[in-house]
């Protein structure tokens, strides 16, 4: 329910990268009404700011929630972090446009065994969110998986004329139906073989109704110049805005993931002063993670479940998926001990124990544990989860730095205790708050009001979106209300769910939804469209 709120004697961090001030800040009717010295109007609830910073709702320019808001709205590992607005669709991976259900499931975060799917197209999906009335608002992009799967071409070659112009016209009709752009996957089987040259044209596609190309980008061993460089080339090709998701998955490429990471930033810069319109986002993990069934080849996960589990049952045909290039393995190389089994239904005893560790005890190659695990998982095979221990901060932490780096969660919206408890990972509790308790508390490495532009304005410019990511007048009441010194996160990755630290008031579209630390129960969010329709 939307009241008058006074947000009174915060300092307010506009969200523009301007100088903090302290103020006061009208909210009526979910939009922002005034902000500076406010008189309070009779009747209005008044949040006492004073010690707080009040800024714009964060934004997770990289989310996976796509699924897990539809199961469950609460969204508590979000707005715990003053997340009010979460960008879905990303990788390749989300929810729509689907011909196939069975086929397609295997391409969605959150999805488990028995849950509805009632939706085919990017239009009746967002309305079907909007009718669970998540906490926060949600905007989508279409995702390359799902048009490669309703194109119904085989995954292990590049699309046909005929399966990109189908293609093209369901990216069309996502974007008209509120998209606010498409993503690609390129190192996920569904989409390896897609050639940079149908990539182009999709993006083309983006371009011409004004949507961007965020890209998880091809990251083969050996290539962290030319991946980058293939996304800047798909970008001035077409003439779409470009998101380099997760850019700091290049330091995986290379011996030196220092120079690895330098060389991706100096790409960036370089194509940005010849007019390209480029930017980047960093999720806050020092490792990469992925479903454990992204290991096996796109023809193993063809059919029914019976199917699938039968191949993985037969030791010859386990024995031809070995010689499949997967993320999972590119995340290995060679080094099984560093991938580490997240989460099992089925089989709890494996969960935290490396892919080495089982391959020992079992006397078996690691490939034929990945077949093991998974068959027993069952019908929740494909939500499985590996981490694999990958990165260094020396060699990351200099991408947080560069004036373009937004910030994401590459995870799922979750509250603990719900319907999908493999989605209980680390970064859904922690992004937002390590991300402002370690550059501007610990290292100071930013100042509060670069912090927070990195995670509202910086975000929404890209999104599109300009009611949002900034506090003034006529915006959207998206607030996030903290303890500057107190906010931090409290997940690990052994006990992820853990809400953060500090976090005092949240508004999402004027509705007040933390009050004093605690979750209200009331509900703001909405499905945004980029055609400027909203579902609630």
């Amino acid at each position: 329910m939307k009241t008058t709120v006074v947000i009174s004697g915060g300092t307010i961090i506009n969200g523009s990268g301007d100088q903090p001030f302290q103020g006061d800040v009208l909210v009526r009717d979910g939009k922002i009404a005034e902000i500076g010295k406010v008189t309070i109007p009779e009747g209005a609830t008044v949040v006492d700011a004073r010690g707080l910073v009040v800024a714009p709702g964060f934004i997770d320019i990289h989310s996976h929630s796509d699924y897990t808001l539809y199961l469950d709205p609460r969204a508590i590992s979000s707005l715990t972090q003053g997340v009010t607005l979460e960008v879905v669709g990303n990788c390749g991976h989300g929810c729509a446009p689907y011909v196939d259900t069975q086929a397609s499931r295997a391409n969605v975060y959150g999805y488990h065994a028995g849950h509805e799917i009632p939706w085919r197209g990017v239009g009746q999906y967002l309305d079907a969110l909007a009718a669970r009335r998540p906490a926060v608002n949600v905007a989508t992009l279409v995702p390359n998986g799902c048009l490669r799967l309703a194109a119904g071409g085989s995954m292990d070659r590049p699309s046909t004329r005929e399966e990109i112009q189908a293609m093209k016209k369901m990216l069309t009709g996502g974007i008209e139906e509120g998209a606010f752009g498409y993503s690609t996957g390129l190192e996920y089987a569904i989409e390896r073989d897609c050639s940079e040259q149908e990539v182009i044209d999709l993006c083309r596609v983006t371009a011409r109704m004004g949507g961007y190309y965020a890209t998880h980008t091809r990251n083969r061993q050996g290539e962290a110049r030319e991946t980058i460089a293939e996304a800047i080339r798909t970008s001035e090709g077409s003439g779409a805005a470009l998101q380099i998701s997760h850019i700091s998955c290049v330091a995986r490429l290379a011996e030196s993931g220092r120079w690895a990471v330098e060389q991706a930033l100096e790409q960036v810069d370089a194509a940005r002063s010849r007019g390209i319109d480029v930017s980047f986002d960093m999720h806050t993990r020092m490792f990469g993670m992925t479903t454990l069934s992204t290991a096996l080849p796109p023809w193993a996960l063809d059919g029914d479940l019976s199917t699938i589990i039968r191949r993985l049952e037969d030791p010859d045909t386990c024995q031809r998926m070995k010689s499949h290039q997967s993320v999972v393995t590119a995340l290995a190389r060679d080094d099984w001990s560093r991938m580490i089994v997240q989460n099992s239904q089925r089989r709890p005893e494996v969960k935290g124990r490396s892919i080495a560790d089982l391959a020992r005890e079992r006397g078996i190659e690691p490939f034929d544990v990945i077949c093991e695990v998974l068959r027993d998982e069952g019908a929740d095979f494909h939500n499985m989860l590996i981490l694999g221990f990958v990165y260094r901060e020396e060699d990351v932490l200099i991408a947080y730095e560069h004036p373009q780096c937004m910030v994401g969660s590459d995870a799922t919206a979750v509250a603990p205790g719900n319907v999908c408890p493999s989605c209980m990972v680390h970064g859904a509790f922690t992004w937002a708050a390590w991300f402002w308790r370690h550059f501007v508390h610990d290292t100071k490495k930013l100042t509060p009001q670069e912090a927070v532009r990195r995670l509202t304005s910086l975000p929404a410019q890209r999104v599109g979106l300009k009611d949002r990511g900034e506090l003034r007048p006529g915006a959207w009441a998206d607030i996030a209300i903290f303890d500057g010194e107190r906010f931090a996160e409290r997940g690990t990755v052994d006990e992820p769910a853990q809400v953060a630290s500090g976090m005092r008031h949240v508004l999402v579209n004027g509705v007040p939804t933390i009050r004093d630390g605690v979750l209200t129960g009331e509900y703001g969010g909405q499905v945004l469209r980029r055609n400027g329709r909203t579902g609630k």
